[in-house]
This record gives structure tokens, sequence and C-alpha cells, in this order.
């Protein structure tokens, strides 16, 4: 199931005619409150009310121009001005490709340090997204060079990626902010382990290790897992370590496992949920249909009188 919801997220015939149909649009919406920015602040609303923190990101991915970078940049720019204005708890992830990076990484990393400032000086952060593996180095390195000058930044790693130790160590002389993940790209077995179990050994690992080697200082990692098993062990597994529930967060998307969401935040842990948002939603639904059964259950069930 998981190999057929990545190809249908690659087909591109696919990606051109299903979001048109009905039953599509109404499905999604179990896991988006809308297209709008409008439509993701005002999700946000109740999430505020219960002490849920959210992030946003704008779905979309691989540009074609320079011209269409720059609008993105302008519209994070306007997001975070909105997301002040309406006084919620809110940060921003944008997608490297979004701001050009197949095109211009050093007006990617303009594009990038412009957020970052603007960021920082409402008293936010900027996260920037991971992607496929064509894009961990370049990400990475990009990373780097921001976070060297804009500490209120942080980056995504995929668990489920062989390399992700090294780089989580690579990265430890900036004492980065990490937003964790198990991984929703088909790659090979190569570079990625498939089973579930052992992605999710990989995940205890390194969220564990990071949380209990901050030499000395607080680190911020993200939980971006609807796996509450998990969070729970790794809870259990820091807590001799002198770290409590606060001391990380858990972060979800919108739509889903919202029960466990406000149920976390009762018990003292920190929860934030991602709010994605915009017209080109058909590549990052078919994924996160590919990470759990559990969402495609969902989906069905929303087509449902």
């Amino acid at each position: 199931m998981r190999s057929l919801f990545l190809w249908l997220a690659r087909n591109q015939w696919l990606k051109s005619r299903l979001p048109r149909l009905w039953f599509m649009r109404r499905a999604v919406r179990r896991f988006m409150p809308g297209e709008t920015m409008d439509d993701a602040l005002q999700a946000a609303e109740p999430l505020q009310a219960a002490g849920i923190g959210t992030l946003y990101t704008r779905l979309g991915e691989n540009l074609t121009t320079l011209d269409e970078a720059e609008e993105v940049a302008r519209h994070y720019e306007t997001l975070v001005d909105r997301i002040v204005d309406a006084g919620l708890d809110g940060e921003v992830s944008v997608k490297p490709t979004q701001l050009g990076l197949d095109l211009d990484p050093e007006r990617t990393l303009s594009h990038l340090q412009r957020l970052a400032e603007k960021a920082a000086a409402t008293g936010s952060y900027l996260w920037i997204d991971m992607e496929g593996s064509d894009y961990v180095e370049a990400t990475v390195a990009i990373y780097e060079r921001l976070r060297a000058d804009h500490p209120r930044t942080g980056i995504c790693l995929q668990a489920y990626l062989k390399r992700t130790p090294s780089d989580v160590e690579r990265l430890r002389p900036l004492d980065p902010a990490i937003r964790l993940v198990k991984g929703a790209y088909d790659e090979p077995a190569t570079i990625a382990y498939r089973d579930k179990r052992q992605v999710d050994a990989s995940y205890l690992s390194i969220a564990v290790d990071f949380l209990k080697t901050g030499r000395g200082r607080p680190v911020r990692l993200g939980l971006g897992t609807h796996d509450v098993a998990l969070v729970e062990q790794i809870a259990e597994q820091v807590s001799p370590a002198g770290i409590a529930k606060d001391g990380f967060e858990v972060e979800m998307l919108y739509g889903i496992r919202s029960r466990e969401q406000y149920r976390l935040a009762k018990a003292g842990y920190r929860v934030q949920t991602l709010i994605a948002y915009g017209e080109h939603w058909y590549p990052w639904y078919m994924r996160r249909l590919a990470e759990r059964p559990a969402n495609v259950a969902f989906a069905i069930r929303s087509l449902l009188p």
C-alpha cells in the first residue's frame, strides 16, 4: 500500500487530474483546513485556546522560474505578519525547492536569510523542511550556512535515512534545532530503512541521543510523528536524565490524532500542530496516505455522509 501511494504521488498524469474531482477535494480536508492562508490561520484558533502551538507550510515544491521563488518568499513574509497580527503562537516551515533550490542555491539562501530575519524580528522561528534524498545534502549544507548567522532556525531530518545520525553529529557544533520525522518518500534500501521496526529503532536512538547529549545546554527537538507510543517511550528514556515532558515538542499534522494532541497537551507535553494549505496538495496528500494505513481509513470515512 505504501509503495502504491508513493507511486501515485509521483504520477504527473494523475497529479493534473485527480485534484479536480470533488471526492478528492473533500477527502483532503481531513488533513488540511483549506487552500488559503486565511483557512490555515482560522484553524489555529481552537488549538491556541488549548495551549497547542502551530506550524504553517504552504504546499508546493519544485519551481520553474526565480520569479516564482520571489513570490513564495513574499507570501511567507506576509504569513509571519499575519501570525503576529492574529496573536498566534505560530512558526513557518518552507521547502528549499519552493525558494528555487533547483535553479539558484545562492538565491535560495538569500531568501532563507530574509525569512529568518523576519521570523526572528517577531520572536518566532523559521524551519527548513526536508525533501527526497536527492536534496538532503544540499539542504543540510544550506542550513549550515543559515544557522551560523541565524540561530532561530531549524531543519527537518528523516530517521529512515541511514545517513541521518551522521548529519546530526555534523550539525552539533551549530547547536541545531531539529524536527525529526520518520520519512515519507520512496527511498531504496541502500540508503534508507524500509522495515518499520528499523525505522522506529533509528528514530528512538536519534531522538534520545540528541536530547541526552545537549552538552549541558537546552536543545530544541520536535518529534514529528503520530506514533504516540514512540513519543512516550522517548519521554520515558530521557526522564532519568532530568528531561521533562516539556523538554521537547510533539508535532503532528492537522486533523490526524487530534484527540491525542489535546491529551498530550493536557499531560504536560509541548504540542505543535502542522497546518498545511495551498492549491498544490496532491503529492503531499498521497504521501500522508502512504505513511499510515489508518490515514487511508480516515480518508474513506470522510467521503461518507
